[in-house]
């Protein structure tokens, strides 16, 4: 399929440790399996940004990939949803950008009790990757 046809999904989830990375590089997998081209923040931004830049680059680079984002996949595990995933739930449910999320943490054992009603309401939630990528697929169809 033309990249440019592609469906493009937007990664999100916390990324500050190897076990966070690795989780979001396994669902970016999936979603790439299922035809979409994807955008991973700590992939295609970075950890480090260019000399000089400071922390405005990893800003406007993931603002601008979710602008261009036909979805957004959200990992919303723990016991609060990532600030920076919160927050890009936010702008991609303003911007009217579908989003379906992951809670497969057992710290969270039942999703709509104990996601912040703002969220939950706000993603197509989820409890298993297969179920995730199933929702996935009805939306990029």
């Amino acid at each position: 399929m033309d990249q440019e046809k592609r469906p493009r999904a937007y990664i999100a989830g916390p990324l500050f440790t190897e076990g966070d990375r690795c989780s979001l590089e396994r669902i970016d997998e999936r979603c790439a399996g299922l035809g979409c081209a994807t955008y991973l923040p700590h992939r295609d931004a970075g950890l480090s940004s260019p000399s000089g830049e400071g922390t405005r680059f990893y800003f406007e680079a993931d603002r601008d990939a979710l602008i261009n984002a036909d979805v957004v996949v959200a990992v919303l595990n723990g016991p609060d949803v990532d600030a920076g995933t919160a927050w890009e739930i936010g702008y991609a449910y303003a911007r009217g950008t579908p989003i379906v999320g992951i809670v497969d943490d057992t710290r969270v054992p039942e999703p709509h009790v104990n996601i912040n009603l703002m969220i939950y309401h706000s993603v197509d939630v989820c409890t298993t990757v297969d179920e995730l990528m199933e929702k996935l697929e009805d939306v990029i169809a």
